[in-house]
């Protein structure tokens, strides 16, 4: 496979992403022996668990300074100082600085809920693929709900892929009501284009999470977060029943690198025009936390 690529909003340019532990996923998506061990210890949550577990130990600290050099972390963002974290999963699950996020304030637009590289389908029944053409997961595997199934068939969709050097605390994408998260069990492959480019199905299989925002001019919100390898933990931070503003935080990920999916009723929104044209060609675009990704029709 060639290397990732996908458009920097903030850099108006195509970029090449820089994969943590690049190799050792191509060895397990692209060889023999690589598909065998993960069909029989990757993708299982234990393995996943065991993972986490080395990243809890205070031993792990040491891998935080030479992860922030590698990938050029602004430490400035953070709210705690390097030497401030207690192991490698309080540092991959930290908190920034508000003002690092800024919300877009406009009251029609609807914001990136994640930071990471984005691909967005206007009309699910339409979709031309995410990441190779003509490739789309099936929407009852992934909500697991004929009705909803029914009632989102031709609305919108929002992906948002986290890697591992990204902030990892995800947020509200719009105002509204969040009623209580519905697990679904599943296995934890990797969401790196490097294996959904094989099996896009990944991403309505993997174990994932569903949460209903009820919004007050724009109906139902569906707000999912999927797992994936190394990344069994998902953490819900927010109050069920409770009025949520747009860009309030909704819960973290731990270690490892994950998606988050919105999905909107039919002609509720219109996505951006950037973000519609590298979706297009199957490719992501990059954008934080808070900056518009579209907007509400009225």
């Amino acid at each position: 496979m060639n290397p990732i690529t996908f458009f920097d909003r903030y850099e108006n340019r195509i970029r090449t992403e820089q994969v943590y532990g690049d190799g050792f996923l191509r060895w397990t998506y692209q060889t023999l022996a690589g598909r065998v061990t993960l069909a029989a210890i990757v993708k299982r949550a234990i393995f996943s668990r065991w993972y986490g577990w080395r990243m809890d130990k205070p031993a792990s600290r040491k891998k935080i300074i030479p992860f922030i050099e590698t990938f050029g972390l602004d430490v400035a963002e953070f709210q705690k100082q390097p030497d401030q974290f207690d192991h490698f999963n309080d540092f991959f699950a930290r908190k920034l600085t508000p003002s690092s996020r800024p919300i877009d304030t406009d009251a029609n637009s609807i914001v990136f809920p994640a930071d990471g590289r984005h691909l967005c389908v206007p009309d699910i029944s339409k979709a031309g693929g995410l990441f190779v053409k003509g490739q789309m997961f099936d929407l009852r595997t992934l909500l697991q709900n004929d009705q909803l199934a029914d009632q989102f068939e031709t609305g919108s969709l929002i992906l948002s892929r986290l890697c591992p050097v990204d902030y990892h605390r995800f947020h509200f994408p719009a105002a509204g009501v969040a009623g209580p998260t519905r697990w679904i069990n599943g296995p934890l492959y990797s969401v790196n284009p490097i294996a959904l480019v094989q099996n896009i199905q990944i991403l309505a299989t993997n174990k994932r999470c569903i949460t209903r925002l009820e919004t007050q001019r724009h109906g139902t919100v569906l707000l999912l977060e999927i797992g994936a390898t190394c990344v069994g933990s998902i953490h819900q931070t927010y109050d069920s029943e409770t009025r949520i503003n747009k860009g309030d935080e909704k819960g973290f990920f731990r270690f490892g690198g994950s998606s988050t999916m919105v999905i909107f009723e039919p002609g509720r929104i219109q996505f951006d025009a950037d973000l519609v044209e590298h979706s297009q060609q199957q490719r992501e675009l990059y954008a934080k936390v808070g900056d518009r990704m579209g907007r509400f029709l009225d």
